[in-house]
């Protein structure tokens, strides 16, 4: 493509360049992988400023440059586009290149602060029930066709020419819809940029990542811009934009006004006292390992639903993908299509990697793994837990607080796990280059400040191996042990390192008697 074609429908664009080029490959901000033939992408970060990486793009053989500064400040011997943005202008640089694959697409995109994974695998599992060819990009993989990609090490949107590469994919495989999981980092970050949204979906907003977005109302806005992009994004023919918001939630009317401009808002919740809800859950029936319930429709249409997910937060993630696997399928589908797939999608759907999984080593008790790392998706796995085991055996839980990430939550998430668990074993969780005593202790802080005695009722273990260890040493039969914080992760920071780490082998090695352990001094 011409470079000059790609920047057609960049936002912002200040200065273009007097001499074009011939683009062959994408667009990337990262001087030491971008691909010759494409273009870098320079603007000024927190810590380093990539227009003084122009010359390391350019040895790689990048044919174009788009920056925030003026030319003239530039010394760049080939053509050179001006932005007011660098940020924003990724995504669209990238959809240009990859022929806007978005609007070959029905794009559904999922946010909230907990239950997107979830909340995204399930409308996937439905859709394709329904028979219609669906690809996913969540925190976990990117789904096409019979093929999983990794997506990162931590939970966050992609980068945006990456999420313009994966719905290329799609489309070139053949794929017609599309479920995104789309965080608040890759809201704030442009990440989504240049992806055109059919529907907004929203689990919930509770406290997390205050460290990033500054405050709670910033916090609120990013993630509310999914539903402006839905609602100003391109309208593809014959495809009606919706918005599908948890009405549960105190932020429901925020989102609401953000959504004007959409087709139609549907609301889903589970508090009877709430009025005009599209969509409620009506005879639940929680079980050790099963949950039933039928989904009742204003339309007084009934969905029967039987999952092995449990918990109540699980029965919204449920509620948003039927609301709008509903709207989706409209009226292509009569409703004994949209009964069978809502059953056959949510019974057959494969377990989702890290989110309330059994570790079973043949142990007479229960092993789980959960990624809940936020002070509401810790209170709600503890609160499922509950549900799984007799009401005189003990839940024991694993946790700790990431570093250079909100404080607050650490001790949040303390006094909720003194509250809705018998035992508390306080670990290691990515402390980075925090110190992870430091990190504990505030922590055991509020432990204490709910009842808890240490060397009692709440443990401080540093390695996490062998905090598992001796989680399942204290564990009697019938009792659940549970980590929490890590799920699907594939590895653990210590200082600025990676360290390979996952929760699931350290649990089955923990019941096994053959603790995993990973400790670098430097952490402490």
């Amino acid at each position: 493509m011409r470079f000059s074609d790609l920047l057609t429908n960049l936002p912002n664009l200040v200065t273009t360049p007097a001499q074009d080029a011939t683009v062959t490959a994408p667009a990337s901000e990262n001087a030491q992988t971008v691909d010759a033939g494409g273009i870098f992408l320079a603007r000024r970060g927190a810590s380093v400023d990539g227009h003084d990486l122009i010359d390391q793009a350019i040895k790689r053989g990048v044919v174009a440059v788009v920056g925030e500064r003026p030319p003239e400040q530039v010394n760049c011997p080939v053509p050179y586009a001006q932005v007011v943005d660098g940020r924003a202008a990724l995504g669209p640089l990238a959809a240009a290149y990859h022929d806007y694959p978005s609007r070959k697409l029905t794009v559904i995109g999922v946010t909230g602060t907990d239950g997107k994974t979830t909340t995204c695998s399930i409308l996937h599992s439905i859709l394709t029930a329904a028979g219609l060819h669906t690809g996913m990009i969540s925190t976990v993989s990117a789904e096409i066709g019979d093929e999983a990609l990794p997506t990162g090490l931590h939970v966050t949107t992609p980068p945006a020419h990456e999420v313009q590469m994966y719905l290329a994919r799609m489309v070139e495989a053949g794929l017609t819809h599309a479920v995104l999981e789309v965080t608040s980092h890759g809201l704030a970050q442009g990440r989504v940029n240049g992806v055109d949204f059919d529907v907004a979906v929203l689990t919930n907003v509770t406290h997390e990542h205050l460290d990033f977005h500054g405050t709670w109302d910033q916090y609120r806005r990013d993630k509310a811009r999914l539903f402006a992009l839905a609602a100003k994004s391109f309208r593809k023919p014959g495809t009606p934009k919706y918005a599908v918001i948890n009405a549960d939630d105190p932020s429901a009317d925020l989102f609401r006004l953000m959504a004007e401009g959409v087709d139609r808002v549907l609301t889903y919740g589970q508090d009877l006292v709430i009025p005009n809800l599209d969509m409620r859950p009506e005879t639940v029936e929680y079980g050790v390992d099963m949950t039933r319930f039928l989904v009742q429709r204003a339309d007084g249409l009934r969905l029967q639903v039987e999952t092995g997910l449990v918990g109540p937060f699980n029965v919204a993630n449920i509620l948003a993908a039927v609301a709008t696997a509903g709207a989706v399928l409209g009226d292509d589908v009569t409703p004994e299509m949209l009964r069978s797939a809502v059953y056959a999608g949510i019974r057959d759907m494969p377990p989702i990697p890290g989110r309330m999984e059994r570790i079973n080593a043949g142990q007479d008790f229960l092993a789980v793994v959960d990624f809940a790392h936020t002070p509401n998706a810790l209170r709600r796995a503890l609160e499922a837990a509950r549900t799984m085991i007799a009401r005189d055996r003990r839940v024991i839980a694993v946790f700790g607080s990431a570093g250079l990430r909100d404080h607050a939550k650490r001790r949040m998430m303390a006094e909720i796990g003194m509250q809705l668990a018998d035992l508390v074993i306080l670990t290691a969780e990515d402390p980075r280059t925090e110190s992870l005593a430091a990190i504990l202790k505030d922590m055991a802080d509020g432990c204490r400040s709910t009842g808890g005695e240490e060397g009692d009722t709440f443990w401080r273990v540093m390695d996490r191996g062998k905090a598992l260890a001796e989680a399942c040493a204290l564990a009697r039969q019938g009792d659940l042990v549970i980590a929490c914080g890590k799920g699907h992760e594939q590895s653990m920071c210590f200082g600025t390192t990676e360290y390979p780490w996952d929760d699931r082998k350290a649990m089955y090695a923990a019941l096994r008697g053959t603790p995993l352990l990973t400790l670098p001094t430097a952490s402490l």
